[in-house]
């Protein structure tokens, strides 16, 4: 039972992460390169939103996380980018 729980902690770690270089990676795009109207950085954020989707569905599947910590992991991320975003359009 200790390897479960190992390894549903140590996937949603790996999710995480995963979140998080995505908030990071469209951070540093909205500093340094693009605004956030840019189809280009709607595709980015879209096209990453989408993996990270895919990958906690793939985790829930595998009973490795729950449905309402993947919901939890993309809410959390939503939020973090909306944050960043009108912190970045209102300055």
């Amino acid at each position: 039972m200790e390897t479960v729980t190992d390894s549903r902690e140590q996937a949603y770690a790996v999710l995480k992460a995963d979140a998080e270089k995505i908030r990071q990676l469209i951070e540093v795009q909205m500093k340094n390169l693009t605004m956030p109207q840019c189809p280009l950085y709607e595709e980015v954020l879209d096209t990453q939103m989408f993996g990270l989707s895919r990958e906690i569905d793939f985790a829930i599947r595998l009973n490795l996380i729950d449905e309402q910590a993947g919901k939890h992991i993309m809410n959390e991320l939503e939020r973090k980018l909306s944050a960043l975003h009108d912190r970045t359009v209102n300055q």
